[in-house]
């Protein structure tokens, strides 16, 4: 992704996310106690970089986040824009590297959600508010 990517629409997100950026990483990788990594997706319609700030945990070498958006009724724009490009740039305190995200598979969903709603309790509260099943994404390095 050569071209600068657009932050989040959600002011409090983009302010975030050029914290942890200007900062390389130093400062934003913890959200309210919860480690937080930046992902960029493609824009399934424009083809441009989106950039985000999401809580993630850990599954072994592998990175979890949640597609909650709050509760709300649709999938956040980043979840569509993954499923549509599963190929994201990721950026965990210092480190960027490229990576493939998927939605976790029925077998390990519950396994994994249980992993992240031990770091942010709040996501069991936006699941009870939300007529979908709030997505477990999986991301895994691309080894260059």
């Amino acid at each position: 992704m050569s071209q600068e990517p657009t932050d989040s629409p959600a002011g409090w997100v983009a302010k975030h996310v050029k914290s942890y950026v200007e900062s390389g990483g130093t400062r934003g990788h913890l959200y309210q106690g919860a480690p937080t990594l930046l992902i960029t997706t493609t824009g399934r319609r424009s083809g441009l970089p989106r950039r985000t700030a999401l809580i993630y945990g850990r599954d072994g070498d592998r990175y979890l986040v949640v597609a909650s958006n709050g509760g709300a009724d649709d999938h956040p724009l980043w979840f569509h824009n993954l499923l549509a490009q599963p190929q994201i740039s990721v950026q965990v305190g210092a480190e960027v590297f490229d990576a493939e995200a998927r939605p976790a598979d029925a077998d390990e969903r519950p396994r994994l959600w249980e992993t992240m709603t031990g770091i942010w309790r709040h996501y069991t509260g936006y699941q009870q508010k939300a007529p979908r099943e709030i997505p477990v994404v999986v991301i895994e390095r691309i080894q260059p």
